[in-house]
């Protein structure tokens, strides 16, 4: 455990970042799991806007830093090239 009051204070400030990080994440995952159902299921209007969304929350979660650039456009490619086998 630290004794020194900047590194206790660095600490706390690390747990509620990665609480942060960890809930979009989460969520970034489960619009994916949505889309992936929808194409499973073989809906292809709900897999359409559910890629909107799964998009939209990856992109924030990119310019929040959570995921590097290049990470989110292959999740985005991936998903995408996923909803356009439907066609």
């Amino acid at each position: 455990m630290a004794n020194i009051k900047s590194a206790k204070k660095r600490i706390l400030v690390i747990e509620t970042r990665t609480a942060r990080n960890k809930a979009i994440r989460s969520a970034v995952k489960t619009v994916s799991k949505k889309v992936e159902s929808a194409v499973a299921a073989g809906d292809k209007e709900l897999a359409k806007t559910n890629l909107q969304a799964a998009i939209s929350e990856i992109e924030k979660a990119c310019t929040k830093g959570v995921y590097h650039k290049n990470t989110a456009g292959r999740k985005v490619s991936r998903l995408t090239k996923l909803v356009n086998t439907l066609n």
